[in-house]
């Protein structure tokens, strides 16, 4: 679902978005995670295209080699262009282990929840950085997982500050990409979370292709919309307010 006609006018008015945020609040530096993926790696290139202070974390956890060669390469090549870039490695797994041995068997039995212990832990590591420097933690969600169907771990990949692709759908997303000039290998990369030790991808999670999924969002029609609203129904609680009792 393509309705982009200029990327480069995209990529500019992003980035001023981020730096207009970033000066209004007075924040230090940009904080991101990058996984390997095509989101994470392009909102990283876009926070280093602002030319402001910013970190980008590596955090492999049990990470299949795949994802972590993806990952490093990807932090290299933006260290090695952009002198405003930190790359920060902080390994989990060991964390994740230990965290695990100590709570008791009866609450470990749960693969969903030990998946998304792993995506919180990575979301911890982000702002002990973020509140180290004076930063903001910087999303990497698209359209689709943010708004769409909720494919994100609540307060773990969506415990973020600001989220400059949540507007567009994974598509767009691998334009902008392409036009960013990131590693074509990632780029090509099937989609996932990584946080699964099978490996599994997005799509055989959801069921759906992502191009599917961005059908029914945007025409209310084709063979993923009756997956769309399931999904939007059961996980509605991540995409809005959290439930106050008012007085």
């Amino acid at each position: 679902m393509i309705r982009i006609d200029d990327y480069e006018q995209l990529k500019t008015r992003i980035v001023n978005w981020i730096k207009d945020y970033y000066w209004k609040y007075n924040i230090k530096a940009l904080v991101v995670g990058v996984s390997g993926g095509i989101d994470s790696a392009v909102v990283s290139t876009l926070c280093a295209e602002t030319g402001l202070p910013t970190y980008v974390l590596t955090m492999p956890l049990h990470s299949k080699a795949g994802n972590t060669f993806l990952s490093d390469v990807h932090a290299k090549a933006l260290v090695d262009k952009y002198s405003n870039v930190t790359n920060v490695n902080v390994d989990l797994s060991e964390t994740y282990d230990k965290f695990m041995l100590n709570v008791d068997d009866t609450f470990t039995g749960n693969q969903l929840a030990n998946a998304n212990t792993k995506s919180r832990l990575r979301m911890v590591s982000l702002y002990q950085v973020a509140g180290s420097v004076g930063g903001i933690v910087v999303g990497t969600g698209n359209k689709v997982e943010d708004y769409g169907i909720g494919f994100y771990t609540k307060y773990g990949d969506g415990g973020v500050d600001i989220a400059p692709i949540a507007d567009l759908y994974k598509s767009e997303v691998w334009e902008l990409g392409e036009f960013l000039g990131v590693d074509q290998r990632i780029c090509d990369a099937q989609p996932t979370d990584g946080l699964w030790d099978d490996g599994r991808k997005d799509e055989d999670q959801i069921g759906a292709t992502y191009e599917q999924l961005e059908e029914a969002m945007e025409n209310k029609t084709g063979v993923a919309l009756n997956i769309l609203e399931e999904y939007n129904k059961k996980n509605k609680h991540k995409m809005e307010p959290i439930p106050t009792f008012k007085l």
